[in-house]
């Protein structure tokens, strides 16, 4: 059992091996902060804590560092989120005002987050599987060239050129947006494609090739809505800091490139009352990450919840970044929001 002390020791190891990247000594840990007892006396407590697995001792060092576990007893009993400072707020607020659409700013975003904390950004989009789909535009750029555009209730947008199998005029592309509108306009993503995918298998006479064409085609971007997706920024950082990895990076750049596997971490991620989250080191192995902690904060769209953090080395300075995270996420809860009642 950790008396409160020992914890207070705890807290101090942990922001001391951050911030300097050197074992903790009990003589350091004395002459740094007012426990008010001898330098003995906290070797007691840190050889109490050692039997805990909250620290260890690195090769022959007289010092100490956080193991994991006491990574894990910081963030969820230790860690104190202080407010972002005006001028952190300011960039925020002047990295993602006016984004022209929702792909800019879930890239402005993640920007802001990397340049707050040094480490991978990471962001998912919001889900748009309970979207609905709120217009549907044809534009026919040459008689058999068709731009295909589709816009969601949650911001969701899409284009998609597509080549047609015969040639349409004004007039045809009047009444192929009619039909195809009458059909999924209000409808959700997923009724939507129901819809389309009936038309597309009903359909056989020869006038209808252009719809049969544009119909197939907006189910296959109607799928794409339902797809989850992930932006991130900042993989440069991964290069300067290798060295606060204790193994190999490259199951992380991995990870970066093909996404699935963050996808999933990120939303396997136990959230506190406040929409907080922390997974640390070894708590991610199961995903290849064991390397790595992430921190995250929930933020609300109108299809859901949905998280931005960022990803780095398990010596971080968790209480900065969780706060960075929550003063982004916070900001892209209120431009939603904002986009939401605009419409």
């Amino acid at each position: 059992m950790v008396s409160e002390r020992g914890l207070q020791v705890l807290r101090a190891i942990v922001q001391d091996y951050v911030e300097t990247h050197e074992p903790v000594g009990s003589r350091s840990i004395v002459d740094r902060y007012s426990f008010g007892v001898s330098a003995a006396t906290i070797r007691n407590d840190m050889a109490l804590l050692e039997d805990e697995e909250l620290i260890t001792a690195p090769h022959t060092s007289s010092g100490r560092v956080p193991t994991d576990k006491g990574y894990r007893v910081f963030v969820d009993h230790l860690a104190q989120l202080r407010p972002l400072s005006v001028a952190q707020r300011t960039a925020i607020e002047s990295f993602l005002t006016a984004p022209t659409d929702l792909d800019d700013l879930m890239v402005r975003t993640v920007r802001v987050l990397t340049q707050l904390t040094g480490q991978v950004a990471l962001a998912q989009y919001p889900s748009f599987a309970r979207a609905h789909i709120t217009h549907l535009e044809l534009v026919a750029l040459t008689p058999n060239r068709m731009l295909i555009v589709l816009v969601t209730d949650a911001g969701g947008v899409s284009q998609r050129l597509t080549p047609l199998p015969v040639d349409v005029d004004e007039s045809d592309t009047a009444l192929l947006r009619a039909r195809l509108s009458a059909l999924i306009t209000g409808q959700a993503v997923s009724d939507a494609a129901e819809r389309l995918q009936n038309l597309v298998a009903a359909e056989d006479h020869t006038t209808d090739a252009a719809l049969r064409t544009i119909a197939a085609v907006v189910v296959e971007e109607l799928g794409e809505f339902r797809q989850e997706r992930l932006v991130m920024a900042g993989a440069a950082t991964l290069a300067r800091r290798e060295q606060d990895f204790r193994g190999s990076i490259h199951p992380i750049l991995e990870a970066i490139e093909e996404q699935v596997t963050l996808l999933r971490l990120m939303g396997e991620m136990v959230t506190d009352e406040h929409g907080l989250g922390a997974s640390i080191g070894t708590e991610n192995e199961p995903f290849g990450l064991g390397e790595a902690s992430i921190v995250a904060s929930n933020y609300a769209a109108p299809s859901g919840m949905a998280r931005v953090g960022v990803m780095g080395p398990t010596r971080m300075d968790y209480p900065s970044n969780l706060a960075a995270a929550r003063a982004v996420a916070r900001y892209l809860s209120r431009m939603l929001d904002e986009d939401e009642t605009a419409r």
